[in-house]
């Protein structure tokens, strides 16, 4: 006998429109974490809950919305549903994020870009993915690891100190790496590896490998563009800092 995938039945496209996922554990999860976020960290800082607001908000689009049905048809949705996820709702939490605190340990960084590493390569094999169809705790550990990791990796690149650019330049580089040759590797494939999908593509107009380069694609290129964002924002955070410096031992009343 067949489970029933947490998403429910693929959807034709005449009623995907109405299938919204409104689990109400899920929408109190999301509203208790949105609240303990916004109002637990930024009592003052107005930045910082809006972008926290806009980060929950993204997250819970991508899981209530229609997306959350279609990705039991398509590949390619369940792999825009995790790049929402991972270079919107994840960099916006974790940009309202701030460390209070660092250490000189690069451990914490590292850590932090194997883990997403991990979790982005074990949930887009074929066996670990189709188990998501199958059970429900399973479905959810696959989206807590990736979103999870996901905010402890970009808060991990965007608040840094200056003199850590270097390190976080090279987590960036690598996780931006592989990242992108997993897209590649899904999207340059000859044959189709995720089986949940073999028979629901095509009342959307593609085949099971068409869905799977689409997808492919998706994971392949945004997020490279994202990590070179952050990569530019730390290397202008670093001359920034320089130039500081420099302006204060060349000030003559210093010298004087």
């Amino acid at each position: 006998m067949s489970t029933l995938p947490y998403c429910g039945t693929p959807p034709s496209p005449g009623e995907l429109v109405e299938r919204f996922n409104l689990d109400p554990v899920l929408i109190a999860a999301l509203i208790v974490l949105a609240c303990a976020h916004v109002y637990g960290i930024f009592e003052s800082n107005r930045r910082g809950r809006a972008l926290a607001a806009c980060g929950w908000l993204v997250a819970a689009l991508a899981l209530i919305s229609p997306l959350c049905a279609l990705s039991v048809s398509l590949f390619s949705a369940r792999i825009a549903q995790h790049m929402i996820l991972l270079l919107v709702a994840a960099p916006l939490v974790a940009i309202s994020w701030p460390r209070q605190s660092y250490s000189e340990a690069g451990w914490p960084l590292w850590t932090a870009a194997s883990a997403f590493m991990v979790s982005l390569w074990c949930w887009h094999m074929p066996t670990p993915y189709a188990a998501t169809f199958t059970s429900t705790g399973v479905y959810w550990a696959m989206h807590i690891t990736l979103f999870g990791s996901g905010v402890v990796l970009w808060r991990e690149l965007i608040h840094h100190p200056p003199r850590r650019t270097a390190l976080v330049l090279a987590a960036g580089l690598l996780s931006s790496v592989q990242m992108g040759l997993l897209g590649a590797v899904l999207a340059l494939a000859r044959r189709p590896l995720f089986y949940p999908h073999f028979t629901t593509t095509q009342i959307w107009g593609l085949t099971p490998l068409q869905d799977q380069q689409l997808g492919g694609t998706l994971m392949w290129v945004p997020g490279i563009l994202l990590f070179l964002w952050v990569a530019i924002r730390s290397l202008r955070r670093l001359w920034s800092t320089l130039e500081g410096m420099s302006r204060h031992e060349s000030d003559p009343a210093r010298l004087s």
